[in-house]
């Protein structure tokens, strides 16, 4: 199968530079995703769950605690889907055969000008780590005709680029954070809800007052649980993520490794 076949076959593939782009887009379109999510709830659950998970008939409804919750939700899933395409990104670079795979080949400083070229020319040379790996490795060894020294930056490279992985996931930790704060503030606020109205001027003549007091404690912190469980499966899917792209990078390493470093020779 040709080159173009095969890659038609495949279909479309974005760059990790176009996919940094995306990142604003994709959050509008995980809170366009949760509105719509938490509207059809409202449609088709019963009266305890809709009141459990989206505040059904609430004071503020359809500006409820829960509704945030599942908004950000999804902006959280928007992210991640940004981030594992970002992983497989990476992983096609070492698809690619950017440098040579023998056991017999040595490279020399007169070998490695086409390979610095074509590593340049590349869509996401300036993005990846593979490309941007080999290009400073060529470099330092280009102007110090030194294989430690390239070696050298190779391990700080890997570093920094460890780094700049775990940046990444700023915003989906401060999501992970922020929906159990959600859901403790709806907790506050449902008690607060509960002990107005248990002291209202004579409702403690009530029969009711001791099972509507706790019902209403109950949806309080049963939207908690609905926090907690929403930052639970986050971070699972972060750490799954993550550990792709950190995989990624430890595989370009040591391709660059095995490849380019321990392949010069200096004459």
């Amino acid at each position: 199968m040709s080159t173009a076949a095969s890659a038609a076959a495949q279909g479309p593939r974005v760059s990790l530079g176009n996919l940094e782009g995306l990142r604003p887009y994709a959050a509008l379109i995980g809170a366009a995703i949760g509105i719509v999510f938490a509207t059809v709830l409202y449609f088709v659950l019963p009266d305890k769950a809709a009141k459990i998970l989206i505040d059904r008939g609430g004071l503020i409804y359809p500006f409820s605690v829960q509704n945030g919750m599942w908004i950000m939700f999804f902006i959280a899933l928007a992210e991640l889907v940004i981030r594992w395409m970002a992983g497989r990104a990476e992983e096609r670079q070492l698809e690619k055969r950017l440098l040579p795979e023998d056991n017999r080949t040595v490279l020399q400083a007169e070998d490695l000008p086409p390979i610095y070229r074509r590593v340049r020319d590349d869509a996401d040379g300036r993005h990846c780590f593979l490309p941007r790996l080999i290009e400073r490795c060529i470099l330092q060894f280009q102007a110090s005709r030194s294989i430690e020294q390239a070696a050298l930056l190779l391990n700080t490279s890997m570093e920094m680029f460890i780094h700049e992985v775990d940046l990444r996931y700023n915003m989906l930790r401060y999501i992970t954070w922020l929906i159990p704060s959600l859901g403790f503030i709806g907790t506050v606020i449902g008690i607060g809800h509960a002990l107005s109205y248990a002291g209202e001027p004579g409702r403690f003549q009530e029969p009711t007052l001791l099972s509507e007091v706790t019902s209403r404690l109950a949806v309080a912190f049963d939207g908690t649980l609905v926090a907690l469980l929403l930052a639970a499966i986050l971070v699972f899917l972060q750490n799954i993520a993550q550990s792709r792209e950190e995989h990624a990078l430890n595989r370009a390493g040591q391709y660059c490794l095995d490849n380019l470093v321990n392949r010069l020779y200096v004459a």
